[in-house]
């Protein structure tokens, strides 16, 4: 079974999944982008996360990677996940629906259906991946 793929802004997530993002990268999202071209030739940076049911690309800037965790109160002012955040229950466990998730194969044949990933590397110029999805 293939995983749905999802490309979303990082407010239009349910909070539930904003929760396992923030567990996921405890330190920050800056340094965790990835940047990919859309299907509109234009160059995108997401973070990449992933969970049973579905891949999401969650497009931010480098900007706002770090405002995001910089007005964050779950971060702490060094930009680290606060150590209790792990203790707060949550009450319903994500699906991997959405009702609002913009799939990244809509409107694309299968064969054409892939994005070309690139990591960022400290200043360096982006090196492609050469894996497909």
């Amino acid at each position: 079974m293939t995983k749905k793929r999802v490309v979303k802004d990082y407010e239009a997530l349910p909070e539930d999944i904003i929760r396992l993002v923030k567990i996921k990268y405890p330190t920050g999202y800056a340094e965790h982008l990835v940047s990919y071209t859309d299907k509109e030739g234009k160059k995108v940076s997401a973070l990449p996360f992933e969970t049973d049911d579905a891949y999401y690309l969650i497009r931010m800037t480098i900007l706002e990677a770090k405002r995001i965790v910089k007005e964050d109160e779950d971060f702490d002012e060094d930009g680290v996940l606060r150590g209790d955040f792990a203790d707060v229950e949550v009450d319903d466990e994500f699906d991997g629906e959405g009702e609002d998730d913009d799939d990244i194969s809509d409107g694309v044949s299968e064969e054409d259906d892939h994005i070309i990933v690139t990591r960022r590397r400290d200043e360096e110029e982006d090196i492609p991946d050469d894996t497909e999805y």
